[in-house]
Order: C-alpha cells, then sequence, then structure tokens
C-alpha cells in the first residue's frame, strides 16, 4: 500500500516537473530567480525530448508500483500519460521532436520577454 501511495506521488510530482518544464519561463517573469531553477529544468525536458530518452523517475514508479503489487507500465511517462490525452496513440521520435521544441519554443518567449523587461530598468532605472 505505501509503494503505491509512493508511487502515485511520483506520479504527481514528474507531472508538475513536466509542466514546470514546459511553462517555467512565465514564473521567471514574475521572479528572476526562478530562472536558476527553471534553466536546468527545461534543459534536461528537452534532451530527454530530443534524445528519445526516458525520464529516470519513470522507472522508478514502475518499480515502486511492482512493490506495491501493481503493474508498471513498459513505456514512458509521456507515452502512458500524455500522449493519449493529447496526441493519438504511438509516441514517436517525431513527436518527442516537437515536443521538445515546443519545451525550447514556449520559453524562449518568456525569457525574451524577461531581458526586454530587465534591460529596459537597466536603461531608465527611474521607472518602475
Amino acid at each position: 500500500m505505501h509503494y503505491r501511495i509512493l508511487a502515485d506521488a511520483l506520479l504527481i510530482a514528474h507531472f508538475v516537473f513536466i509542466i514546470f518544464v514546459v511553462s517555467g519561463g512565465l514564473l521567471v517573469l514574475w521572479n528572476k530567480r526562478w530562472a536558476c531553477i527553471h534553466l536546468p529544468a527545461a534543459f534536461w525536458g528537452a534532451t530527454i525530448e530530443f534524445t528519445g530518452g526516458i525520464c529516470p523517475l519513470t522507472p522508478l514508479e514502475n518499480r515502486l508500483r511492482s512493490a506495491g503489487g501493481a503493474a508498471g507500465y513498459k513505456e514512458g511517462f509521456i507515452e502512458h500519460y500524455l500522449i493519449p490525452i493529447i496526441y493519438p496513440p504511438g509516441l514517436t521520435h517525431d513527436i518527442q521532436l516537437i515536443l521538445g521544441s515546443l519545451v525550447i519554443g514556449v520559453n524562449l518567449v518568456a525569457y525574451a520577454i524577461v531581458i526586454k523587461q530587465w534591460s529596459a530598468r537597466l536603461r531608465h532605472p527611474d521607472v518602475t
């Protein structure tokens, strides 16, 4: 029972991490300190997608589910939970490239806004 709870908690953390990877640049708009955490996370997320890798949280979740008496899943987290919701079944490398590009694109826009705001404050320090 405890293993299943841990597996579910890990699943939730995994999902929150993915949301953070994709949209964490928006937090940087609110507070620049988020960049120290978000940039490595976004790099990790994009790298996993571009290389076709599997996040280490997926096998850990599967081991916890197995230890709790439940079946794990063979494919990755994105294939198992997100792709059926967002895309047709079957994660291909092309879809992973799209997802990786989405991570980079969303965050490039957010960071471009942050840099623009930052440079404007440097040019006009009296403006708040």
